[in-house]
């Protein structure tokens, strides 16, 4: 049985802020003090897993033994089909060095016309995908996974979200993760379908 989460205060894991905000958003009912990573100026371990699930894990841990209070930490991606699967869990790599969403969302639509790929929604097939880990201080750890099922439009569109939101279109929407508001985007998004598996474990 998962461990219920009945801590006044959480650490969210990131230095992303649209990331972090975007948690706060979706546990704001459950009356927890979210602060993130870089409200407390924690460091950022290196991601070294091979999958989502090793590097959420990785970063919960380091944030709960920092802090000694427990930790959520997000892992997440995009996953192109026509690309075997890339960029996956490197997805804030294809981001540069400075993190800029836009040269990973063009590296994207580079790689793309390299192999051919027609601009149609069924070559271009994409899923976003997202692993969440909650760590006490203890040790205890419990992981979720949820993921959105669309495809890779270009040009890019919308102003909303963050990270890649503007190239992915979900399945049955006509917008953008960019173009939804937020509300809209939590309740179909990857990050959405995790967090309610999590929410069901831990805080019901």
């Amino acid at each position: 049985m998962a461990r219920h989460f009945a801590e006044p205060k959480l650490v969210v894991a990131t230095h992303n802020r649209g990331k972090a905000e975007e948690i706060h958003q979706l546990l704001d009912a459950f009356n927890v003090t979210v602060v993130s990573a870089a409200d407390l100026g924690l460091s950022a371990p290196e991601e070294t897993g091979a999958t989502f699930e090793d590097n959420a894990l990785l970063k919960a841990r380091a944030a709960a033994a920092e802090t000694g209070l427990p930790a959520l930490a997000d892992d997440s991606g995009l996953c192109v089909a026509a690309l075997d699967g890339q960029p996956g869990v490197v997805t804030a790599d294809w981001e540069g060095p400075t993190r800029d969403a836009m040269v990973g969302m063009a590296r994207i639509q580079r790689e793309l016309a390299a192999r051919n790929v027609p601009d149609l929604p069924d070559e271009r097939r994409a899923t976003f995908v997202c692993v969440l880990a909650l760590a006490w201080p203890d040790g205890r750890c419990e992981m979720v996974r949820g993921e959105m099922p669309g495809h890779i439009v270009w040009p890019p569109r919308g102003t909303g979200g963050h990270g890649y939101d503007p190239t992915f279109q979900p399945e049955g929407s006509v917008l953008t993760c960019a173009e939804l508001e937020p509300a809209a985007k939590n309740a179909i998004s990857h990050r959405g379908a995790a967090f309610r598996k999590l929410i069901d474990a831990c805080f019901r």
